[in-house]
């Protein structure tokens, strides 16, 4: 019997197991810690986004700032409407929300892990907790994983053991010969420490547009002001997209925010402008315009040096420009960031050089494969990590087996 071996019991680690599972493989996953899917368990404040509704892989791949191309391929064998119907039909029917993200109808991540451990205890998978790996050796066309007290063989072997944020993590990966692409943060939010913008914690706007300053890099979607700074999908898509240029900056930089997608500058001025002469006494501050929430507004009169009892046919030139900049091109300095959540997400890892898209095997070792964030792939917020696991894991799965079911 084909003996086969996980590393890492997370979404990528189980799904592997899930399909590397047949009547002629006994398959073993190897967890270092005593829990397994922990991650699965607090995606999306605990209700789990298992995927994003981008049916098109042409769609889908748009929300990788790494591993793109790569993910093209892969995504063809093992895509979203595949892991709709792989949950659905086990019982576990998945709702769309407004902005594409799935989760499961029951709102509990619970319900997710409960259908992957009966499907890995109907295929006999196997699993051994506080196993955490030292060095991997390759001998006679099979793979001997070495713990501190403990060592396993096996035929096969599929690494998942997700993202480390330091290199040191991928030391028996490494060990092998196998290059690594530098550790870095990744989906993560913006602290402004200096910025009086934080009294405002609490408020958000639906569709704000944020762009780093000396870049082309920008995001738009609702942004979210916090006590440390700006968070919301806006700022973690960008902060993802932007990881290896704010990482380079030690994450002390400036970004410009429009606070509607859709403001030109000729728009706010024409808007402001009618309002002024329609409504001449009445007071600036006292009277929130562009539906923006009414103390991001008075912050931003504040801002613009516009005295609370001014009224608006007293409003002067330069103050009026101010406004509409504020309003247009709010300037504020990025000083750190805070990890999102508990959702910690790097980018780097394997290299995808060393790994055929199409099966998952390392190109270096026949029978060894990669599958979820121990790859140099990673995705922006929304159930995009999610789908390159359940991808990843299907593929190195069933390419474990391959020869066994004569594909």
């Amino acid at each position: 019997m084909l003996k086969i071996g996980v590393i890492g019991a997370g979404a990528a680690g189980y799904f592997a197991a899930i399909h590397a599972s047949s009547s002629k493989s006994e398959v073993t996953i190897l967890e270092k810690t005593s829990k397994s899917l922990a991650k699965v368990k607090v995606s999306g404040g605990g209700r789990c986004n298992v995927t994003h509704a981008a049916f098109e892989v042409a769609q889908l791949i748009k929300n990788y700032p790494r591993g793109e191309k790569f993910l093209k391929k892969t995504f063809r064998h093992f895509s979203v409407g595949d892991t709709v119907n792989w949950f659905e039909s086990r019982g576990i029917k998945l709702k769309r929300e407004a902005d594409g993200r799935m989760f499961p109808v029951s709102d509990d991540s619970e319900s997710i892990i409960q259908a992957l451990t009966k499907e890995a205890n109907l295929k006999r998978v196997n699993i051994r907790y506080n196993f955490a790996i030292d060095t991997i050796k390759y001998e006679k066309n099979q793979f001997t994983v070495f713990a501190k007290d403990k060592s396993e063989t096996f035929d096969k072997l599929i690494i998942c053991t997700g993202g480390s944020p330091k290199i040191s993590g991928f030391n028996f990966i490494q060990g092998l010969g196998h290059h690594v692409s530098e550790p870095i943060p990744s989906l993560f939010t913006f602290n402004t420490p200096q910025e009086s913008i934080r009294e405002l914690m609490g408020i958000s706007v639906p569709d704000a547009y944020i762009k780093l300053e000396g870049t082309k890099l920008a995001y738009q979607g609702p942004l979210l002001i916090t006590h440390w700074g700006l968070s919301g999908p806006a700022v973690l898509k960008l902060s993802a997209f932007g990881a290896p240029w704010l990482y380079d900056k030690k994450y002390t930089a400036k970004a410009h925010i429009r606070w509607n997608t859709n403001w030109s500058e000729y728009d706010l001025q024409s808007h402001l402008g009618k309002f002024r002469t329609e409504h001449p006494k009445k007071k600036i501050i006292s009277n929130p315009l562009l539906g923006l929430p009414g103390r991001l507004w008075e912050h931003l009169v504040e801002k613009a040096e516009i005295e609370p009892s001014v009224l608006w046919h007293e409003i002067s030139k330069k103050n009026l420009n101010k406004l509409i900049q504020n309003l247009f091109c709010y300037i504020v300095s990025i000083e750190g960031k805070t990890t999102f959540k508990e959702e910690f997400v790097t980018a780097g890892g394997v290299t995808l050089e060393d790994v055929n898209p199409d099966t998952l095997e390392s190109r270096l070792y026949p029978g060894l494969f990669f599958a979820g964030e121990v790859l140099d792939i990673d995705g922006i917020t929304g159930g995009f990590n999610f789908q390159s696991a359940w991808s990843t894991g299907y593929l190195a799965g069933i390419n474990s087996i391959k020869s066994l079911n004569n594909v």
